[in-house]
Parts: C-alpha cells; sequence; structure tokens
C-alpha cells in the first residue's frame, strides 16, 4: 500500500498482540541517521517501538520486521510508510501514523 513515510511517534497497533488482543504503541528510536525529512530521521524495518500489552499494561520493545517499500530503501532496509501491513515478533504491525513529510508519497508496491 503506498503512503507517506513516518518516524518517530508514529502511532502503531500489533496483531494479534503478545497476550492475544491487538496491543498499541508508537515507533521510539529510527536507527538509520542518512536520510529525513522535516528533520525528523524516516523510519525503516528494524527501527523500533515502544508497544504496551493491552492485557497486562506491560510495556516492551518491538523491532519493525522484515518489510515495508520494495521500491525505496535507505541503508538496504525498507522504508516503512503510513498503511504498511508488515510482519512483526508474534503478529502483523500496522502503521497508523502521522506521517513524517505528508508531502512524500512512495507510491511502490508494499
Amino acid at each position: 500500500m503506498p503512503g507517506s513515510p513516518v518516524s518517530i511517534g508514529c502511532a502503531v497497533l500489533l496483531s494479534p498482540g503478545a497476550a492475544g488482543p491487538p496491543d498499541s504503541g508508537v515507533i521510539s528510536s529510527v536507527l538509520q541517521t542518512v536520510v529525513s525529512a522535516a528533520g525528523l530521521p524516516l523510519a525503516t524495518a528494524g527501527s523500533l517501538c515502544q508497544m504496551v500489552n493491552s492485557v497486562s499494561g506491560v510495556p516492551y520493545v518491538l523491532p519493525i520486521g522484515p518489510g515495508g517499500s520494495t521500491s525505496v530503501t535507505i541503508a538496504g532496509q525498507p522504508l516503512v510508510r503510513i498503511g504498511d501491513l508488515i510482519p512483526s515478533g508474534p503478529g502483523v504491525l500496522t502503521v497508523l501514523g502521522p506521517p513524517a513529510a505528508p508531502f512524500i508519497t512512495d507510491s511502490g508496491a508494499p
């Protein structure tokens, strides 16, 4: 699904979550420092999400799994965009937004 790139603070949803029901969280750390938009580093596969277990309330860190844009890579990792569905941990991570740069759209396939 084509969409705008995301960065730190972007909301994500993991379904199913660690205990079954979906867990919510945000992108908390972007490991690449090569490309930024509007002053924010763009998230790639391998960026870290701070998640909250929906059953127990316990926070945990989840790396974004292998997936994202097939047409744009940064330092060898696929760009993460709004609307991407990326297999991560025990489920599929849905990238919700907001975008880091709404004026940029990657129209490549997921």
